[in-house]
């Protein structure tokens, strides 16, 4: 079997658009997070959602050591938090929760309170593949704010969807 290399692939990724987020997570009294883009429902009985993290990032880290996580799903006011929990502003950890208004579900996990929806959740299954891991989580709490326009990401550039 001939392998692509990663760049060809990543090209070929960059069409897919996709709704962006902010994964987050209490480990002890600090906080973690990232935007992520790999985000999608399993099941809605019982209600689950994975989530693909990269393995070297501080995110993982500390979702895998707490055992929980909130998938706030962003509206396109929300791109500069976007960028900050993408790494794009050079701030890191606690420090990006400076930005936005943030509250805490029933796990500890962190909520954004204006989110179009946040998702708390507590991992159930755990596959490593390639440079990431996929988390897989069980929804205990759901926060919705129906009515917003999602934040989208595709070939490098954020946008909106009026709905």
């Amino acid at each position: 079997m001939n392998m692509i290399d990663a760049d060809a692939f990543k090209l070929g990724m960059r069409q897919l658009a996709a709704g962006v987020s902010i994964v987050t997570t209490r480990r002890g009294e600090g906080r973690a997070g990232m935007t992520a883009t790999a985000v999608c429902s399993v099941s809605a009985e019982p209600p689950q959602l994975l989530v693909c993290v990269h393995q070297d990032s501080e995110t993982y880290d500390a979702i895998r050591d707490s055992g929980v996580l909130c998938i706030n799903l962003l509206d396109m006011r929300h791109e500069g938090l976007a960028r900050c929990f993408a790494g794009m502003t050079g701030k890191r950890g606690e420090e990006r929760f400076a930005e936005g208004r943030w509250g805490e579900m029933q796990t500890g996990a962190p909520r954004l309170l204006d989110a179009l929806a946040a998702f708390d959740c507590r991992i159930r299954d755990v596959l490593h593949s390639g440079s990431h891991c996929i988390f897989v989580a069980r929804v205990v709490e759901v926060a919705a704010q129906p009515g917003g326009e999602p934040l989208l990401y595709m070939d490098g550039q954020f946008a909106g969807l009026e709905v």
